[in-house]
Order: C-alpha cells, then sequence, then structure tokens
C-alpha cells in the first residue's frame, strides 16, 4: 500500500511511468533531487494524515518506503 502511494506521487511528480518505479529505482534515475524528495514526503504527508520529519537522504525508492512505513508505526504507537 505504501509503496503504490510512494510510487503513484513519483510518478506524478516527475512524469514517470509508475509501471517502471520499482522499490529499487534509484531517485537519480528519476531524476528526482533532494528538494523533489521533500515535497514527495510533503504530499505523503497530505495523503496519509501524518507529520514525517525526514531524518536523511533516500537512494532509492525502496529507502523512502522503508522510512515511511516506520514512522507510520510510530504514530500509530503514539495514538495507543
Amino acid at each position: 500500500m505504501i509503496f503504490e502511494k510512494i510510487a503513484a506521487i513519483i510518478a506524478d511528480h516527475t512524469g514517470s511511468d509508475i509501471e517502471q518505479i520499482t522499490e529499487s529505482t534509484t531517485f537519480e534515475e528519476l531524476g528526482v533531487d533532494s528538494l523533489d524528495t521533500v515535497e514527495m514526503v510533503m504530499k505523503l504527508e497530505e495523503e496519509l494524515g501524518v507529520e514525517l520529519e525526514m531524518d536523511g537522504k533516500f537512494d532509492a525508492v525502496g529507502d523512502l518506503v522503508k522510512f515511511v512505513e516506520t514512522k507510520l508505526v510510530h504514530s500509530e504507537r503514539a495514538a495507543l
């Protein structure tokens, strides 16, 4: 679910074909810089309803997926 949301946002943001985006696809391959990543994370925050403070740089789509999943788990635990 998270990968699909991220892939859709990346495809929309970059004009890439969503079918070509995998977890091992690098942001460099997609022409995504750090500012683009921040904008995409902001979009994810809107869609997921959670704050995702970035605490590092992501090389591949899978890195961002893992980051978001970790943040969602922490957010869910904090809500309990």
